[in-house]
């Protein structure tokens, strides 16, 4: 790797120092560095470029900061194979693997090519408001809907390859990679799912019925998600990165895309590793 592109979050504290060291290292080892916006004033040295061009130009790109730039950078990456590397400023981070201070090393095993690529299912959302085309995103955590400007209940039709699943009295609904299992998902009481299962998970926000659970498909399948009844104006969230108002009607098809994320892990990187970190988990402390 010769040329790497960097990604920030520059609204946190640490994150100028941190991009000084990494430019620092980059310089000692002969990097070419690329950026642009706000990160591109604290790297001395680098190459600046329009946002959307930075995939055409890097062999890798360096995230910096939390999951939120992680996902920023794999939008940044669409339709190509540039590898992302996280590193960690943020609380949880579930998408990164190196914490600030192995920042300069991280730099060394990539030059050394001593890493592996980690490929992720992405998921694409179709849009549609009566026979009109919306738009058309790609996920690599998930697709939401729900929010508003109150708080009364919605109902969702579900259907898997044009046949009905169920309608949900809920306050909204997650389909998510298994990437993103640990995001939205989660929080909402979903399954953990490991990355590298082909599957898609659907799960709902607080629903009005106790044997709603979430459910977990192939990843053929295609998912179609209706607003069947809402008396607010809905958001669909696509990774947080692109929004869309939904109104009463307007219907979201998702399904696998053909396109995937990859991920570069250093020496040592273990997914359960990172679970029992993120997720504080403790085996039990006293005698058997």
């Amino acid at each position: 790797m010769k040329t790497i592109g960097v990604v920030a979050n520059c609204t946190k504290p640490e994150s100028p120092a941190v991009l000084q060291r990494l430019a620092a290292k980059a310089t000692a080892l002969k990097l070419r560095v690329v950026s642009f916006g706000e990160s591109a004033k604290f790297l001395h040295g680098c190459t600046h470029v329009e946002a959307a061009k930075i995939a055409g130009e890097v062999d890798v790109l360096i995230a910096v900061g939390g999951d939120g730039t992680m996902l920023q950078a794999a939008h940044l990456l669409h339709q190509t194979a540039t590898p992302i590397l996280g590193v960690n400023l943020g609380f949880l981070g579930f998408l990164t693997s190196v914490s600030q201070g192995d920042l300069e090393q991280a730099l060394d095993y990539l030059v050394a090519g001593n890493f592996t690529l980690s490929e992720r299912m992405a998921i694409s959302c179709t849009v549609w408001r009566g026979g009109e085309k919306l738009g058309e995103s790609r996920a690599l955590n998930d697709v939401v809907i729900g929010w508003g400007q109150s708080t009364r209940i919605i109902t969702i039709d579900v259907t898997v390859d044009g046949d009905p699943v169920t309608s949900y009295r809920c306050d909204g609904i997650v389909v998510a990679t298994p990437t993103g299992s640990t995001g939205h998902s989660l929080s909402a009481g979903g399954p953990i799912v490991h990355p590298e299962t082909p599957a898609l998970l659907i799960n709902v926000i607080s629903p009005h019925a106790l044997t709603a659970r979430p459910v977990v498909l192939p990843q053929q399948h295609v998912i179609g998600i209706t607003v069947a009844e809402s008396h607010k104006e809905l958001l669909g969230s696509i990774d947080g990165q692109e929004t869309y108002k939904l109104r009463q009607g307007d219907r979201l098809v998702v399904r696998a895309s053909p396109d995937r994320v990859r991920f570069v892990h250093l020496p040592g990187y273990n997914y359960f590793d990172v679970l029992r970190q993120k997720l504080s988990w403790r085996g039990s402390s006293g005698p058997r």
